[in-house]
């Protein structure tokens, strides 16, 4: 139980300071970010039909939104998560650009109800920090980890993080139930985890 507890403090702490860290940064700063990342050539191949789901940014995370929007004028379909309830993977949904949403847990928005699930090719994942391994932390509920898991045992998936080069530590604290990254896109680079 003490490794356990002592790896739960520490992603704790991390998570205190990577909040800090990130709401630090001006929002002209955020803003360009998340353009740089949106107009470099995207790291994988988008074939028509390519189903990316992206997420609506919460407090300072880094928009994906310019990239979303990039993505399905290459041909992807687009699809945004929506929170199943505690202790349960995200049930993705289609969305598609200028689509109304709904406002869900936290006020998150999220897609109506009766949008179809699916499950995604590419999932876009937002993050208080990461590090060179593959490995972030998010803001502890483990949504995205249970959700990572679950598709890559049913299909292949991509798994990207989408963050400010600032959020990048040294290590982040793990956990064998820790999902990990295949590549995190920062407005500076591109930095991939394992071959394709």
């Amino acid at each position: 139980m003490a490794p356990s507890t002592g790896i739960e403090e520490s992603k704790a702490a991390l998570r205190r300071e990577a909040m800090a860290r990130r709401d630090a940064l001006p929002a002209e700063e955020r803003k360009a970010a998340a353009e740089a990342i949106a107009a470099r050539n995207f790291p994988l191949a988008i074939a028509l039909g390519t189903v990316v789901s992206g997420f609506m940014p919460l407090k300072s995370e880094i928009n994906p939104l310019p990239l979303m929007q990039a993505l399905a004028q290459a041909g992807a379909r687009l699809a945004l998560p929506a929170i199943a309830g505690r202790g349960k993977p995200l049930i993705m949904r289609a969305w598609a650009w200028g689509e109304e949403l709904d406002r869900g847990q936290w006020d998150i928005r999220e897609p109506k109800s009766a949008a179809a699930e699916v499950e995604p090719d590419i999932l876009l994942v937002p993050l208080l920090a990461f590090d060179r391994t593959g490995h972030r932390i998010g803001y502890g509920a483990g949504y995205y980890d249970m959700t990572i898991n679950r598709l890559r045992a049913r299909k292949p998936l991509t798994a990207i993080g989408i963050a400010f080069a600032a959020q990048e530590v040294l290590a982040v604290p793990a956990t064998p139930r820790d999902a990990r990254l295949d590549l995190v896109l920062t407005e500076s680079e591109v930095i991939a985890f394992k071959g394709p």
